[in-house]
């Protein structure tokens, strides 16, 4: 068990200039990256979209090689790439926002509107079909949810959804917000669950990353025909909690 008891102080070995390179790295690939997408915003989506898997796969590398950090998937049987389906994953760090573009099929991601604030980095996504939603307007944020993820997923592209709307605490699992489970509603189409423990080696907010195996756990899609979101949000959020004290 890796997990670091609150109370206690954490005594892993800091990597300081492993965290440092792999700060300095994401930086400058990102605003490299962030240029090519400008440059062929006419290109097609397919390209634009795997010019940015790819530098998810370059920071999951560098992540490996300055920092010790590697991870291990459960459960890829349970996707089906041609099936659009919307993952709901726990959010505890940068880390997933990154590596499920990695082994998972193409997909939008849900973002705040906020991300749009930072200078071509925020701009570059909205290159890659992302759903930004406004958060101040709650109704607004839910119908353009449910429009824009029904379109995305109709034109065959997964949709990621981190439904606690923010990062935890490692090990934690914050209560889930409703948008993701309307969508599923409303669309008809299924979800895939995810969990990770990513947040006890990348911790939210924090500089500092540790050596070690960050667990993944993709479950069985869930059906959502004909069923309420908050039967769906139920289910998913129990599913993910129960998976998460396991590893």
């Amino acid at each position: 068990m890796t997990q670091q008891n609150s109370s206690s102080p954490d005594n892993r070995p800091k990597n300081y200039l492993g965290s440092a390179l792999l700060f300095i790295s994401i930086f400058s690939t990102a605003t490299i990256v962030g240029l090519i997408l400008f440059a062929l915003f006419w290109s097609p989506f397919e390209l634009r979209y795997k010019i940015a898997r790819w530098w998810c796969c370059l920071v999951i590398w560098m992540t490996k090689v300055f920092c010790g950090l590697t991870y291990e998937v459960e459960g890829l049987e349970n996707i089906t790439p041609e099936n659009a389906a919307i993952i709901f994953s726990n959010h505890q760090s940068a880390w997933e926002t990154l590596a499920l573009r990695v082994f998972m099929p193409s997909q939008a991601a849900v973002l705040k509107k906020e991300l749009l604030y930072l200078p071509l980095w925020g701009w570059a996504l909205l290159l890659l079909k992302s759903i930004v939603l406004d958060r101040k307007n709650q109704r607004g944020a839910l119908k353009a949810l449910v429009e824009q993820g029904t379109q995305r997923l109709n034109e065959g592209l997964w949709v990621l959804i981190f439904p606690e709307g923010t990062r935890a605490g490692a090990r934690e699992v914050l209560p889930f917000n409703v948008g993701g489970a309307v969508l599923a509603q409303k669309s008809g189409f299924p979800i895939v669950p995810v969990v990770h423990n990513a947040g006890d080696f990348w911790p939210r907010y924090s500089f500092l990353k540790y050596a070690g195996t960050i667990k993944v756990k993709i479950g069985a899609p869930i059906e959502t025909n004909g069923r309420k979101a908050s039967e769906i949000n139920v289910e998913v959020e129990a599913w993910i909690k129960s998976e998460l004290e396991k590893m």
